[in-house]
């Protein structure tokens, strides 16, 4: 699998940009602010529909614009599918594929697969459980719409439930018809999200299932004489959630359990404490959970163990994704350097960002794609300023 032609319009530094790209690597080297990053990050949008650096689209849009759009041709075992989005800054974003219009913009997961590397990778280790949560969503996401669909579904419920929780104090304080209508709506925003929240619960542990060896051996690969390393799922709802649990369905009943016990305590604060929005996955070493005590060089080692077991998961699947190496050399000492060019030799096509030159390996070769900014009417904005000496972009 490979992205044969990228397009942008108004995507973060870029106004626009057509890039045609080939399998193998392609290196885009230019200083750190000049909009190198934002290309990875098109490509990865397109894979998974967010961004791997902020939560939410808005800041995606080119300052003074309404929109941006991120259009990207992908070639995989002879079949071409062309896909793009288009990112509002306000209201729900719209898809097409081959030119025709995706109901949804999520329909387009699947169609690209992808494995991001960045600097921020070490919050998958050090930083807060929404950065873990985030991480395994990503990989349930990529492997087809009706993967997110569920997750989607939960957020809208869990809003709609958490603005009913934050009246319902005062409602109940009143009584009478206020209370009755207070109880019955929250029995059913109860059920919705309990019934969603099994769904994605599932679908992470079946994805966390099977990426557990992947990291396991990747770590043990990049750091022989540490302890072994795996994961675990921990639900907010308490460990009768097993890892070995993918049925929602009796997820479904411990969720529904869970909230009848801690009604009174949500209402009292208006908010809710149960479901997935508040789970965690513990990334383990030897007996510890590494966050808080692993040193630097292990929560590295971690944190490539987790991309490189993500790119071998994809792989059990029959599928090659797109390696993206973001900034990452400059970030590692030479055996984690060496590690990482050797795993990434086989991957059909690599995209790299590199502030010099001198932060890639010799031994990545490829084309080479100078980035630069020029500024118009009083706005920076990216632009590729020239190809580097004796290479082709295509």
């Amino acid at each position: 699998m490979f992205v044969r032609e990228l397009a942008l319009r108004d995507f973060r530094s870029w106004r626009e940009i057509d890039l045609t790209l080939r399998p193998g690597p392609t290196i885009f080297v230019g200083r750190n602010g000049f909009g190198k990053t934002n290309l990875l990050e098109a490509v990865n949008y397109l894979a998974t529909l967010r961004s791997h650096r902020v939560s939410t689209d808005a800041p995606l849009v080119h300052s003074g614009t309404s929109s941006a759009s991120v259009t990207g041709t992908v070639e995989n075992v002879g079949r071409e599918l062309t896909v793009q989005v288009q990112i509002n800054a306000e209201g729900a974003n719209k898809a097409t594929v081959n030119g025709s219009p995706a109901r949804r913009a999520r329909d387009i997961l699947g169609i690209l697969r992808a494995v991001m590397f960045a600097p921020e990778d070490l919050l998958l280790v050090r930083g807060d459980p929404s950065d873990r949560r985030r991480f395994i969503d990503e990989l349930v996401a990529q492997r087809g719409p009706r993967w997110a669909a569920a997750r989607s579904d939960y957020d809208r419920v869990l809003r709609q439930r958490s603005a009913l929780l934050k009246t319902a104090g005062a409602a109940l304080r009143r009584g009478g018809s206020d209370a009755d209508s207070v109880i019955s709506t929250l029995d059913v925003w109860d059920g919705q999200l309990a019934d969603l929240g099994g769904q994605v619960t599932a679908a992470r542990i079946e994805v966390l299932n099977d990426l557990r060896p992947h990291v396991t051996e990747s770590y043990a690969s990049i750091a022989p004489h540490s302890r072994p390393a795996t994961m675990r799922y921990r639900a907010a709802a308490g460990p009768e959630i097993a890892v070995e649990s993918v049925d929602a369905s009796d997820i479904t009943e411990i969720l529904l359990g869970r909230l009848a016990e801690l009604r009174s305590k949500e209402i009292d604060r208006g908010v809710s404490l149960v479901g997935p929005h508040r789970d965690d996955i513990d990334i383990v070493l030897g007996d510890e959970i590494a966050k808080g005590f692993a040193s630097h060089g292990e929560s590295w080692s971690l944190a490539l163990a987790l991309r490189l077991g993500s790119v071998e998961l994809v792989r059990a699947e029959g599928i090659e994704p797109v390696i993206m190496l973001d900034d990452v050399f400059a970030e590692l000492d030479a055996q984690r350097r060496a590690q990482l060019v050797a795993f990434t030799e086989s991957a059909e096509q690599l995209l790299v960002t590199a502030a010099v030159p001198d932060d890639i390996p010799d031994t990545i070769g490829g084309a080479r794609v100078s980035v630069g900014v020029v500024e118009d009417n009083g706005q920076r904005h990216s632009v590729v300023s020239d190809l580097m000496p004796g290479e082709d972009a295509g």
